[in-house]
């Protein structure tokens, strides 16, 4: 034990390197070939959504990037209610179809009878509602940020970003909780804040505006509306309106590639959505073009079993270097004898080796 000073200082040192190596490598890693792959949070709707447990969902798939879903961020701040449905519902959560203001639960497929349709609520259910909503409102007008940048670090020192942030604003909401969602979206790093493409030319105005004002962009999250006339309506109200691109929908719809929009549009996207979907029947198709109320195309499908190019979009992200990330939104059933983890095990896979 007759060490020099010079000789401890050397193993401390080599001690503390070692260590720093571990954790580097415990931390997940998604970026395949340049590109970040990561999964939007409603992935893990049918599990606990504590902002601890989808965290260790993220580290045990290996996925270092996400596009965070409001509830999982309210709730670890106090939101009354758990700031379900990112609106404030009674226990149980948002009526299918998504809330009044809203549109459909985000990143889903909407309630029973297709997107947009709301069963009837009771006198006493509608009260309840409309409480809960004034509750979460008044949280958030109010509640400081240190518990986001208290979930930030969390996430961070776990070795997953938070790249975007959804919580739709609407026609409905103040200007207060317009500022909340920027403040929410910018103190957990995000570099945009997503929500459903609107149809309300009102509504986009509004937010368009908003987005300049705060300079970090609204993403629009699409499902088979879109192709480059709805797309240049969104992107044409401001250098800071983008698309949360869901290629997986187009393709249900349309029955048409998203690779040529893909790379149209490169340069205005914020985020892509990846999943599969079967290739629409001719019945299908000319319903989703008609506009017809629940018309949703080709089923979603597990990863290869459906006709959306996934392989394609990823390789041309590749290809031409794109820098925007690709979220994997599992919606397919999960299959008897699975679980979920399981199924977007296979979807991170997919997507490795699809950029290998």
């Amino acid at each position: 034990m007759n060490q020099t000073r010079r000789e401890f200082g050397k193993m401390a040192l080599a001690a503390g390197a070692a260590a720093a190596s571990l954790e580097a490598a415990a931390k997940p890693n998604s970026v395949f070939g340049g590109v970040q792959i990561g999964a939007i949070t409603y992935s893990f709707r049918a599990l606990p959504s504590s902002a601890e447990e989808t965290l260790k969902y993220c580290v045990e798939l290996g996925l270092s990037g996400v596009e965070l879903m409001s509830n999982v961020a309210e709730s670890y701040a106090g939101a009354p209610g758990g700031g379900r449905g990112g609106v404030g519902f009674p226990a149980g959560g948002p009526p299918p179809g998504g809330a009044p203001g809203q549109g459909r639960p985000a990143g889903g497929p909407g309630g029973p009878g297709g997107p947009g349709m709301r069963r009837q609520l009771t006198p006493e259910q509608q009260a309840a509602m409309k409480k809960a909503q004034e509750e979460l409102r008044a949280w958030r007008t109010s509640v400081p940020m240190d518990k986001y940048k208290a979930f930030r670090k969390m996430y961070n020192d776990a070795g997953v970003k938070i790249y975007a942030f959804k919580l739709p604003p609407s026609l409905t909401m103040s200007d207060a909780e317009y500022k909340y969602i920027w403040d929410v979206a910018e103190t957990l790093g995000a570099n945009h804040v997503t929500m459903e493409l609107p149809t309300d030319d009102k509504l986009l105005e509004r937010v368009a505006a908003y987005a300049e004002l705060r300079k970090l962009r609204i993403a629009f999250h699409t499902h088979g509306q879109g192709g480059a006339s709805g797309f240049d309506r969104a992107l044409n109200a401001s250098k800071y309106t983008a698309l949360n691109f869901d290629v997986g929908h187009y393709f249900g719809v349309n029955g048409e590639s998203p690779v040529p929009l893909v790379e149209k549009y490169h340069d205005r996207i914020a985020s892509l959505h990846l999943k599969d979907r079967a290739a629409p029947t001719a019945e299908e198709k000319a319903a989703a073009a008609s506009g017809a109320r629940g018309a949703r195309g080709g089923a979603n499908m597990p990863w290869g079993q459906g006709g959306t190019p996934l392989k394609e979009v990823l390789q041309s992200m590749k290809k031409n270097k794109y820098k925007f990330p690709a979220s994997i939104e599992y919606e397919y059933q999960t299959p008897v004898g699975s679980d979920v983890l399981s199924e977007i095990r296979k979807c991170v896979a997919y997507c490795k080796q699809a950029l290998e």
